[in-house]
């Protein structure tokens, strides 16, 4: 019986689904090259869940050239017995991936599934000459197969036996764990060609083709994935794989709050608790201007932004950690927190900026069916949509925090400030004070009001005590603020504040002298002196 892939050909050739670092084009059918891409792929290197080859299809800048040239259909079974072959006698160790041929456009090309796989890491013959007995490790880098070599060898032999926890089996489940419906579900809503074989298919014979099976044919095993999103109930293998949702009114001392559990397969447990957020806590405010016709309207918390840091908690989070996602919301922000933190090796200033690039992704397969369902891109392109989500609403920038350890990722999105006046109806004259503090702020800074927030504001009065009464170098109000980025310090806070007559330098005349200082204006001692009325949080 023929194989057939659990996505749809046709979104992967429109990259829909896949991203095209994930993919490689062959015109003609070069079996040399062929198999380093299958090697590659195996070997995962970034825990993306290996790759596609596209035999008979032409590629242009890095895009497939449609429609295809196709390869000659007498020519498919002698191909796929050519990389059966590579499985058993050219890739160690045994390797296999799925070929499947596809018509396009009247032309017939052949797919070659490669996933990630179990027993890395593999190395291929250098060449296919008969007497080649070289073998070398080979790897992707971008949209290229590379031979691994220097530290990404190393770093490559240091991946053997490290299998990703959601692609592992599990011993304590058996097939009957899975649930049929919800792999057909599956199999519609992402157009799969798997689909139109399923009705002719066992339960076993559709996992084993989803790749959601592993170990000898008389006793194969779920691999976590399949139970994950699959199963009747997942939180039977994995407890704490589940949403906690609290609303707090009074904020996170108060003394009533209201919670809900959700659970269930990870795509539906997702969609339920952005659902139930949606409608029961996130809402619009619209602000009416004696000045002008058009009204502000923004929402509190902007729904995308949300949406995104769940499905990366669900994605990042470890699932061998016995916690669960908690999202907690008040008055005056929405958070997230998940186990554990990001990846040693990403450097959290850059994440906090939206410019970090994992190496490592902790998932891969539960990324690979999140991106099928249209749940998320990955590619550490989470962070910035959430950045991006928040200011395009006029929302503060959110928070992105995690300790030494990285043991915990919180993210924090700040209430939008017209939201969070309609919510506290600021009356009295504190939150007057505090609303007229940011405002004059956020016109000195030259930002919008309702990204200057109270933390910024907390920033801006360090670097102003800094110099209160003695002047100091710019060196010192920039350690006093704790921004470690030197053009962020100059261009969000200094040079603003100065054209704005909070700051003066001490010798104008010289801008760049050694003996160069800041001093505080009237100006600005006025602003400090009012932000130091104000209540500590």
């Amino acid at each position: 019986m023929a194989m057939a892939l659990p996505i749809n050909i046709d979104d992967l050739l429109h990259g829909e689904s896949v991203e095209w670092e994930r993919m490689e084009f062959k015109q003609g059918w070069d079996p040399q090259d062929v198999l380093h891409s299958i090697c590659a792929f195996a070997n995962d290197f970034h825990n993306l869940g290996g790759g596609y080859i596209f035999v008979g299809v032409a590629e242009q800048n890095g895009l497939p050239v449609l429609p295809p040239a196709g390869i000659a259909p007498g020519s498919i079974d002698a191909i796929q017995k050519e990389v059966l072959n590579f499985g058993y006698n050219a890739v160690q160790p045994q390797y296999h991936p799925v070929v499947v041929p596809h018509v396009v456009s009247d032309k017939t090309i052949l797919v070659i599934w490669a996933p990630g796989g179990q027993q890395r890491p593999y190395k291929a013959k250098q060449s296919l000459a008969k007497d080649e007995q070289r073998y070398r490790y080979y790897i992707r880098q971008n949209s290229s197969t590379v031979v691994a070599q220097g530290d990404y060898e190393t770093e490559l032999l240091s991946l053997a036996a490290q299998i990703p926890f959601d692609d592992r089996v599990n011993q304590r489940a058996t097939v009957d764990d899975l649930d049929r419906e919800r792999i057909l579900a599956f199999l519609k809503e992402v157009g799969s060609d798997l689909l139109s074989e399923a009705s002719g298919l066992s339960t076993l014979e559709l996992a084993e083709q989803m790749r959601l099976l592993d170990g000898v044919a008389e006793a194969p095993f779920p691999r976590n994935v399949g139970l994950l999103f699959f199963s009747k109930n997942p939180q039977q293998h994995f407890r704490e794989a589940r949403i906690e949702v609290a609303w707090f009114p009074d904020g996170p001392a108060g003394d009533t709050f209201e919670e809900k559990i959700f659970t269930g397969p990870l795509d539906r447990m997702v969609r339920e608790a952005m659902d139930f957020i949606q409608r029961n806590y996130l809402h619009d405010v619209v602000t009416k201007h004696a000045d002008r016709a058009q009204a502000t309207r923004a929402a509190n918390y902007p729904y995308d932004a949300i949406e995104e840091a769940l499905v990366n908690a669900v994605y990042h989070r470890s699932y061998e950690v016995r916690e669960p996602i908690e999202v907690r919301i008040t008055p005056e922000e929405l958070t997230i927190l998940s186990y554990p933190g990001p990846d040693r090796s990403i450097n959290m200033e850059q994440l906090r900026a939206g410019r970090a690039v994992s190496r490592r992704y902790r998932n891969r397969r539960i990324g690979e069916f999140l991106k099928e369902l249209d749940l998320t891109e990955g590619r550490a392109t989470g962070i910035p949509k959430i950045i991006r989500a928040m200011r395009e609403n006029g929302s503060p920038a959110p928070l992105f925090e995690s300790e030494d350890e990285r043991t915990t990722f919180l993210v924090r999105l700040p209430v939008h400030l017209l939201a969070q006046s309609a919510t506290t109806q600021p009356t009295t004259q504190v939150e007057v004070l505090r609303v007229s503090v940011l405002e004059d702020l956020a016109a000195a800074l030259g930002a919008p009001t309702m990204q200057v927030t109270m933390q910024v504001a907390g920033l801006v009065a360090k670097m102003l005590r800094a110099v209160e009464g003695t002047p100091q170098k710019s060196v010192v109000l920039q350690e006093a603020m704790g921004l470690l980025n030197l053009e962020h310090f100059r261009r969000g806070y200094r040079t603003p504040l100065s054209q704005a007559g909070w700051l003066v330098r001490t010798d104008p005349g010289s801008p760049n002298s050694p003996q160069q200082r800041y001093r505080l204006t009237p100006k600005g001692q006025a602003w400090l002196d009012r932000f130091n009325t104000l209540p500590k949080p």
